[in-house]
């Protein structure tokens, strides 16, 4: 594994601390004399006229690894601007869980490992979702955890039609489904009572929300496979397609959401020392007693 040439600074400013720990990073990486660009919405939150500002569209061109601070929720921001390009993501958390973002604010150190070519690598994919009004492709967007099929403004039950590789599975009405890589599996998934999958797992999970019927369970299923949601007739609201909480299309009763295993992976980097095992511990509290008051 070679060093990084050029790094990439990518931040959500407004989220507590994250301004403070952007700030200690470029500190750091210049006292390392490392080469880097500050992206240039989180730059003007910095006000430091001595860093090199680039915009989010030329991130690809100009650094071949992108550190981004923030919570799960800002490398899943960044994840969408940079996947087309192939660019290595580490994440610094600021965030309240971070299964995602591993390295510790005060951990900074670990970076220069890591510059230095010592680290892990995980490909993790994401999904592609296609909207579709019969042979007709209305708008596609990707998602790195899952994409979820909800009620509008008011909740309501909705009625549908599930088909893998164009074989009927079942029909559900219920609040919805979630559909998850092994990445969104501890995330809104697990919330809905889907399992933990492992990210090394070649797997998509369905797990229904609140299904009116007792039967109805989370199921696991080969990532090839094409899965199509067909959103009834007998609904009378059209239920909104959530991809990594984000893109809120409309699918009018009658029409179908594909959702199929995109080829571009996000390539995650850890420190050396990254368990994930000890990452479901410190964030799920698995064994941790309770102490009675």
């Amino acid at each position: 594994m070679t060093a990084f040439k050029t790094v990439g600074i990518f931040g959500r400013v407004q989220n507590p601390g994250v301004r403070e720990t952007l700030k200690a990073l470029v500190h750091y990486l210049s006292k390392l004399h490392q080469d880097f660009f500050v992206e240039s919405e989180t730059a003007c939150q910095l006000n430091d006229e001595k860093v090199n500002i680039i915009s989010r569209e030329d991130l690809g061109a100009q650094c071949n690894l992108l550190i981004v601070v923030g919570g799960d929720g800002s490398l899943l921001h960044a994840t969408h601007t940079i996947i087309e390009q192939d660019i290595p993501v580490l994440g610094i958390n600021r965030g309240s869980l971070g299964f995602l973002t591993d390295i510790h604010p005060t951990e900074l150190k670990k970076i220069q490992s890591i510059l230095a070519g010592q680290y892990t690598i995980e490909q993790r994919f994401l999904l592609t979702a296609t909207l579709q009004n019969g042979n007709q492709a209305i708008n596609q967007e990707d998602a790195l955890n899952e994409v979820a099929i909800i009620p509008d403004s008011v909740p309501h039950m909705i009625e549908f039609e599930i088909y893998i590789d164009d074989q009927f599975v079942c029909s559900l009405n219920s609040d919805g489904i979630i559909i998850a890589t092994p990445t969104g599996s501890t995330a809104y998934a697990l919330s809905g009572g889907g399992p933990i999958l492992h990210p090394e797992l070649n797997a998509i999970v369905l797990v229904p929300m609140f299904p009116h019927s007792l039967n109805s369970r989370p199921i696991v299923i080969n990532a090839e496979r094409e899965i199509k949601v067909k959103i009834t007739h007998n609904n009378k609201t059209s239920p909104r397609i959530s991809c990594d909480g984000h893109a809120h299309l409309s699918a009018k009763p009658g029409s179908t959401i594909a959702i199929r295993k995109k080829e571009k992976k996000l390539q995650l980097i850890h420190p050396i020392d990254y368990n994930y095992y000890e990452a479901l511990r410190s964030k799920l509290h698995w064994g941790k007693k309770i102490i009675a008051s």
